[in-house]
């Protein structure tokens, strides 16, 4: 079993950085592809981007367009997401999860086991 806590959200300005971090418990973190979601308020949850268990491989969603990037340290057991050019629709409570599934970059909420309590990020404009 995973344990997955999120950290490093905050308020933040258009235009501004943030970089989240999920730290996972366990010795076979590099077994599980890992995934960010966020949910906005009144909005379903929404896939952000995941990372294959030795992070060779990345997925991102189309409203990303370059501005974030998904990175994982497996000696530290952590998977990060650094997010840049923040807008004011990047206002979300954000989730990592862990996924056991063959697959490299799992983009689907079912295909992860294993969720974070979130971290809520707030772009004002």
């Amino acid at each position: 079993q995973v344990q997955l806590v999120e950290s490093g959200g905050g308020l933040v300005q258009a235009g501004g950085s943030v970089r989240l971090s999920c730290a996972a418990s366990g010795r076979t973190f590099s077994s599980y592809a890992m995934g960010w979601f966020r949910q906005a308020p009144g909005k379903e949850r929404e896939f952000v981007a995941a990372i294959s268990w030795t992070g060779a491989s990345t997925h991102y969603e189309d409203f990303v367009e370059g501005r974030f990037t998904i990175s994982r340290d497996n000696a530290k057991n952590t998977v990060y997401l650094q997010m840049n050019n923040l807008k004011p629709e990047d206002t979300a409570v954000y989730y990592c999860a862990a996924s056991q599934l063959e697959l490299p970059t799992p983009a689907y909420d079912d295909e992860y086991e294993y969720w974070g309590q979130g971290t809520q990020v707030t772009v004002s404009s």
